[in-house]
């Protein structure tokens, strides 16, 4: 053996994972290598679970028909996310049709482009943009669409790749550094606003973004604290104490659901970038095309209702639903988190 022969790495065991089954996203390996499990990717959704770092799409069917997709046309999927949507829909318009994604998301935005090229569709049906839907003129204009396209898509809910991630400070199950940016490179973290925002933003925050009823008391404990608000369980507690007595263990935890919702859209400006998509929609939108979205609270829905409402009024949109379309009893099923989905679409005149 020479000198500079290399030297033998010792063998390591995968570390182990208390219990009987995996709780921690990092432990869960095989549902993070879904190409080496196959089989067990099938089982977690059999339970109705969403299998670690995936998404189920939502509403995929309402979806393909809301849109009157066809070969040849071409759109724009505004929130790309795991890309379940997207596959179907590059499913229903090749071939000839091209697909424009949009995500801000960069840390999953080329997993998804890796994974979508792995189903054999042609290059030239699908490109992608890391941006959020408020770049729409933008990215149309890039791509050479300044005519419109023939379609719009956006999923306005939370990936569960990303939810589930307590890197990615969305979720309390678990603690993580209480981020909770779509793109973790730009703007101030969840801790960073709350940590330089006044009584009166947070509960404007909390009473817009998710109707929560205890807004002004729950503003005032998190307003101004000595004590950074750093991670996802520091806050999940503070919230808990600050809550009334006689609150159950279920209010408890839908009131921390609320305050991280409204958090999360304060830092992302979801509302701010929501209503961008519906001003410009109209513009990007070809004769007859249409625009789908899917909701998943009250706030994002009632946007998307009086923008549709009052461009059917205005000779704009030529038709839109009468009601909402929600997910069927068998869905709902099999993808619990598919519950508080609404679907909206509208017709351009």
């Amino acid at each position: 053996m020479t000198d500079d022969a290399p030297t033998p790495q010792p063998h390591r065991r995968r570390p182990r994972y208390r219990g009987t089954h995996p709780r921690r996203f990092e432990e869960k390996y095989k549902e993070l290598a879904p190409e080496a499990h196959p089989e067990l990717i099938e089982h977690v959704r059999s339970r109705g679970m969403t299998p670690a770092g995936q998404h189920v799409p939502i509403l995929v069917d309402e979806v393909l028909a809301a849109l009157a997709l066809a070969p040849g046309k071409r759109g724009v999927d505004c929130t790309l996310g795991y890309g379940g949507h997207a596959r179907r829909v590059l499913e229903r318009i090749t071939p000839g049709g091209t697909l424009l994604g949009l995500d801000q998301d960069p840390l999953e935005l080329p997993k998804t482009l890796e994974r979508l090229r792995k189903l054999g569709f042609e290059e030239s049906a699908l490109s992608v943009r890391r941006t959020n839907f408020a770049g729409l003129p933008a990215a149309l204009h890039e791509h050479g669409w300044q005519d419109g396209v023939d379609f719009l898509f956006a999923d306005l809910g939370l990936s569960s790749m990303q939810i589930d991630d307590p890197a990615r400070g969305f979720t309390f199950k678990f603690d993580g550094p209480l981020d909770m940016r779509m793109n973790p490179a730009r703007g101030v973290s969840a801790a960073q606003w709350l940590a330089g925002a006044s009584v009166a933003e947070i509960e404007r925050a909390l009473a817009d973004n998710s109707d929560e009823p205890l807004a002004r008391d729950l503003a005032r404990v998190l307003a101004g604290r000595r004590e950074p608000l750093a991670t996802t369980q520091r806050l999940a507690e503070v919230v808990r104490q600050a809550l009334p007595a006689r609150y159950g263990d279920d209010e408890r935890d839908a009131t921390v659901r609320r305050v991280f919702q409204a958090i999360r859209i304060e830092v992302n400006d979801e509302f701010g970038v929501l209503d961008a998509l519906l001003r410009f929609a109209p513009q990007a939108l070809r004769r007859g095309g249409r625009i789908a979205v899917l909701s998943f609270h009250s706030g994002e829905d009632r946007r998307v209702k009086r923008a549709f409402a009052r461009g059917l009024a205005d000779g704009v949109w030529s038709a839109t639903n009468d009601e909402v379309i929600r997910p069927s009893p068998a869905e709902r099923r099999s993808n619990p988190r598919s519950g508080p989905a609404k679907l909206r679409w509208a017709a351009r005149a």
